[in-house]
């Protein structure tokens, strides 16, 4: 099993949602986070006054899926979230160990 974890633009999500349930992911779990990475952030200007952005909105989605799916969902976010603009995001696969649904007790691949 992998967990896949990809940090995206906010307004690409409903995108990214469509194709990976196209490509038979079940689920996924959705954080509103903020960061930066090589763009250090940016200026804005409010009411006439210039500041400094340092931390940008993004969305983070987890998705644990079957090992033979990951590399797909990784294909299928990538492709989805992509702009070509700076600051499309990063996308991270862990192997994970071990799963359990809490309701019925069902471990692992059954469980995701």
């Amino acid at each position: 099993m992998k967990l896949v974890m990809a940090v995206i633009k906010p307004f690409k999500l409903d995108e990214v949602r469509d194709a990976l349930t196209s490509i038979g992911v079940d689920g996924l779990t959705v954080t509103e986070v903020k960061g930066f990475g090589r763009q250090k952030g940016h200026t804005e200007i409010y009411r006439g006054a210039e500041y400094a952005v340092s931390f940008l909105p993004k969305l983070k989605i987890e998705i644990a899926v079957a090992s033979d799916l990951a590399e797909k969902v990784v294909e299928t976010i990538t492709n989805t979230a992509r702009t070509g603009q700076i600051g499309d995001g990063k996308v991270f696969v862990l192997d994970l160990e071990q799963a359990v649904r809490i309701r019925t007790g069902e471990t692992d691949k059954e469980a995701l």
